[in-house]
């Protein structure tokens, strides 16, 4: 898995709404990369539900959010338009990306092992330089904790604190002042 410190890998990939998004192209924009398992199922609408409704936070503490996942475009534009998502959706089909930050991994159910998207969002900061990995726990009752930073360490606040479904999420926002 990528680790603190490296340069992010960059990618260019289709997004939802047609067109694409190259990572490079958002410096020097601090990035909040979040890879998740698959459109429409309730762990993961609830993360993107959380992304949306903090996007202005972000925005206004100059970051950029963005969802990926190894479902279509096509099946990222159903998925924004049922949810009223706002938050851009890449689509990374291939899985190159997934496996460039390390992220497609053998995980098992039930018994079963089988490969998959490992919950994780990487915070980038504006020279394209991984600032903190956050490991997304799953889905019923784990703590998962999302968070913004540019590098200095500084907390500027506690953006939300909230649970669904047993899912403690917490997002902070940090910044250099």
């Amino acid at each position: 898995m990528i680790t603190q410190g490296q340069i992010a890998p960059d990618f260019t990939l289709p997004r939802d709404g047609g067109g694409t998004l190259t990572l490079s192209a958002l410096r020097p924009q601090k990035v909040v990369l979040y890879f998740y398992p698959k459109d429409d199922t309730p762990g993961c609408t609830l993360e993107a539900q959380d992304f949306t409704a903090l996007l202005a936070d972000f925005t206004a503490a100059g970051a950029s959010v963005i969802g990926l996942s190894k479902d279509s475009v096509k099946a990222h534009d159903k998925f924004c338009k049922k949810h009223g998502l706002s938050i851009v959706l890449a689509s990374d089909e291939g899985g190159t990306t997934c496996e460039d930050y390390g992220v497609w991994l053998e995980k098992s159910m039930y018994g079963k092992t089988y490969m998959g998207i490992e919950r994780t969002t990487v915070l980038i900061d504006g020279a394209g330089v991984v600032a903190r990995v956050c490991d997304g726990k799953t889905y019923m009752g784990i703590e998962r904790t999302t968070v913004l930073i540019d590098g200095a360490g500084v907390v500027a606040r506690v953006c939300d604190g909230k649970t669904y479904m047993g899912i403690e999420r917490t997002t902070v926002l940090i910044d250099g002042a």
